[in-house]
């Protein structure tokens, strides 16, 4: 099992009539990412960036893509690909299942 450590799994996820390629988040990042969400707080612009920053941890390709242009993206895809992003790290969306 230890040869597995690090290893980085990827799943393609519908993004607004295409596909991404998503991260399987580490238990690490999710960690990391916990602490984003603490400080996020719950005004918009808070909000805003832990979107932001969970699809840049997570979207192959993410991380290049500025503050300005994630704004040009409609706010319900970002949250929908967040949420599936969160599902496919084994986080959420597992009701009914």
């Amino acid at each position: 099992m230890k040869h597995l450590v690090g290893k980085k799994l990827t799943e393609k996820i519908p993004f607004m009539g295409d596909e991404v390629e998503v991260r399987k988040l580490s238990v690490a990042e999710i960690l990391d990412l916990q602490k984003v969400i603490e400080k996020a707080g719950k005004d918009e612009e808070g909000q805003m960036k832990l979107l932001q920053d969970v699809i840049k941890v997570a979207v192959i390709g993410a991380d290049e893509i500025t503050d300005k242009e994630f704004k040009g993206f409609p706010i319900s895809e970002l949250t929908l690909l967040s949420e599936k992003i969160m599902e496919v790290s084994g986080l959420g969306g597992t009701e009914g299942n």
